[in-house]
């Protein structure tokens, strides 16, 4: 099982990123898939999730309306839209799977990514 994450790096604030979440090992169709955010000295928080078939999606209240989730699931990949960035935003993201249904609850995920830097410059 393995979830791959990519398209970090550092942008100036009001950009633009868009983050990509690569799955295999597993059927990832069955998955609903979160991405979370942790930033130096502080805990992993919630970021987003969709449903397994994209018909339904979850924001956190401080990136609703900036950030959009989608999933494309002939590539078993989920992406994250990231715009009008802030230097809030930086932090470490990672997606993670969780079967069944979604959660805003980082310990019920079963598979989690390594994470890909998100820097945002004031």
């Amino acid at each position: 099982v393995q979830l791959v994450e990519s398209g970090g790096g550092l942008v100036q604030a009001g950009g633009s990123l868009r983050l990509s979440c690569v799955a295999s090992g597993f059927r990832f169709e069955d998955y609903y898939i979160g991405w979370f955010r942790q930033a130096p000295g502080k805990e992993r928080e919630f970021v987003a999730a969709i449903s397994w078939s994209g018909g339904s999606t979850y924001y956190a209240g401080s990136v609703k309306g900036r950030f959009a989730i989608s999933r494309d699931n002939a590539k078993n990949t989920v992406y994250l839209q990231m715009n009008s960035l802030k230097p809030e935003d930086t932090a470490g993201y990672y997606c993670a799977a969780k079967f069944g249904s979604t959660s805003y609850i980082q310990h019920v995920y079963d598979y989690w990514g390594q994470g890909t830097q998100v820097t945002v410059s004031s």
